[in-house]
């Protein structure tokens, strides 16, 4: 095994011409097909599109939306000429859309009709008002000096922008030669991918990605799930994020298989996407096979297609994942990693007993040094012995756009990219992740890992699913708040929650705050915004009457 240096172009026209009539892309609730050579064409015709428009080796692109079908037209079509996607998450409103816009020096933006409660073109006409006063392409704007276009993904027409029709259209003015001459430019290691990181601590910074890094890491995530071209994997994980840039469609690009696509979330959409096109393999954040499992329907679907796929995003529950791999049928994988490790670090592997499986995040991955080292001292720790989880090699990033600083702070002189998340490894090679270095409860002077606390109370079977974090304690400093979601037609009151604690975990550690809700705030990848749970807290024992700092 080594390193492949094709860019994600040569690997799209390599299937294309290995099986040109194998289905590639499959949207199975409005029956819409691609098969590789098709999906190619469509690809090389927007790519032309899109230098018509002025679009070059190294123009920053915007994608925005849920999975539509031409999400990954567009994906590609930047990557054969050069051209970095910057992909927009979903949930970004007015202030951050903006941000985005203006941090990454913004040369097209293309965008859906958005989501419940944003409307992206009036968004993109308020940031952008310039663009209904001149002709299409000719629009410039103050705030935003590198902006010249925008294009709605779908056939309807809005003033200054254009649409997919006539991106196409405007394709055919570019002939073949120079479409080749662009592709001719790009090499393995451009910068074909822009991340902005998920915002839930401070301000999104943009994790620039090459071809190099995400096509290996795809791929080697796949062959940890001896993934081949007879596998259909069902993507309902969000395209803007790399659990489905990379994990899911680069591993599927550099396998040959085909991509089942969900436009967004809907656990009934996923199960009779997998029924119907008998999917061999399923990814998700623990919070949508909760869905699944507890669909009403569930039982009406053959799930007996499935073999495999990954579980990440956030901490997968034991229980959980033995559910799945009963009642679903899949020999589940975790993957940990972050963006700027494009993403995946380590992996448990298809073949790893169920122990390692669901009690760690596997073992490395080829070409790929991990380190626990410690926080204080920056030195490796011996197996057993907590620290911070490091990695180095072909996965880093080429760094934070524009933000050498901020580069500098989590990728080290001796070129290790600190995670900020604490672990261990064991005796057998395999990792643990033990908490973030910045959840870290400390509770008059005790350190209390949020994720034990949440390991341990999904034992109790009224409990569907909970996240603990800190709140202040005039006392304290700091306390424990576990936020519940119970088990449909549970009877469950908070006092029962401490009940079950009391005499199984130390003192200390028992949530002296429970709050029973029925949903947890999450970014636009399905990751649970932890920030935003410690203002509920807050804001729930104020209407309480209860002191805090």
């Amino acid at each position: 095994m080594e390193l492949s240096n094709r860019t994600i172009g040569d690997w799209l026209e390599h299937w294309a011409q290995e099986t040109p009539d194998k289905e590639y892309l499959v949207y199975s609730d409005r029956n819409l097909r691609f098969t590789w050579s098709q999906f190619n064409r469509r690809v090389d015709d927007m790519a032309k599109g899109l230098l018509a428009i002025g679009v070059t080796k190294g123009s920053h692109v915007g994608i925005w939306g849920h999975n539509v079908p031409d999400w990954l037209t567009f994906m590609y079509a930047c990557a054969k000429i050069g051209a970095v996607a910057v992909t927009v998450n979903t949930n970004y409103k007015q202030s951050e859309i903006e941000f985005v816009l203006e941090n990454s020096d913004m040369h097209t933006m293309c965008i859906t009709d958005g989501i419940k409660g944003s409307d992206y073109v009036d968004m993109m006409y308020k940031a952008f008002p310039e663009v209904r006063q001149v002709q299409r392409g000719r629009a410039r704007s103050e705030r935003f000096p590198h902006l010249r276009n925008i294009i709605y993904i779908g056939q309807e027409k809005h003033r200054g922008m254009y649409n997919t029709a006539e991106m196409l259209l405007l394709g055919e003015n570019i002939d073949d030669d120079a479409l080749l001459a662009a592709k001719r430019q790009v090499t393995c290691h451009d910068v074909v991918n822009m991340q902005y990181t998920s915002g839930t601590t401070g301000f999104p910074k943009g994790v620039m990605l090459s071809h190099h890094n995400i096509t290996n890491n795809g791929f080697l995530t796949g062959e940890h799930m001896k993934f081949t071209a007879a596998d259909k994997l069902c993507v309902c994980v969000p395209l803007f994020h790399c659990f489905g840039m990379v994990l899911a469609t680069m591993n599927c690009l550099t396998h040959g298989c085909t991509e089942v696509m969900v436009e967004k979330f809907d656990a009934l959409l996923v199960l009779a996407s997998v029924h119907k096109e008998r999917c061999t393999a399923l990814y998700g954040v623990p919070t949508m096979f909760i869905s699944e499992l507890n669909h009403p329907m569930f039982d009406m679907f053959d799930l007996t297609c499935l073999r495999t796929g990954i579980m990440a995003g956030a901490q997968c529950p034991i229980e959980l994942m033995r559910r799945v791999s009963e009642k679903m049928y899949l020999t589940i994988t975790s993957v940990y990693g972050l963006t700027e490790s494009s993403p995946g670090m380590t992996q448990t592997r298809f073949d790893d007993p169920f122990e390692v499986r669901c009690t760690t995040v596997g073992s490395p991955y080829e070409f790929t040094e991990v380190a626990v080292l410690d926080p204080e001292t920056g030195k490796e720790v011996p197996d057993g012995v907590q620290g911070e989880m490091c990695c180095r090699g072909y996965l880093n990033m080429k760094g934070y756009y524009k933000n050498p600083e901020a580069t500098a702070q989590v990728i080290d002189k001796n070129g290790w990219l600190h995670s900020g998340d604490l672990g261990v490894k064991d005796p057998d090679g395999n990792y643990r992740i033990t908490g973030r270095i910045k959840d870290m409860i400390i509770r008059g002077g005790e350190n209390i890992s949020p994720m034990e606390i949440e390991d341990f109370l999904y034992h109790m079977p009224e409990i569907r699913d909970v996240q603990v974090v800190a709140i202040a304690s005039p006392r304290y400093g700091e306390d424990v708040a576990a936020f519940v979601i119970k088990q449909p037609g549970a009877d469950l009151q908070p006092e029962d929650v401490r009940d079950f604690c009391n005499g199984k975990i130390a003192r200390y550690k028992i949530p002296r705050y429970v709050f029973i809700v029925n949903e947890f705030p999450l970014t636009g990848s399905g990751k649970i915004q932890k920030f935003k749970l410690r203002e509920m807290a807050l804001e729930l024992c104020k209407k309480q009457g209860i002191e805090v700092i």
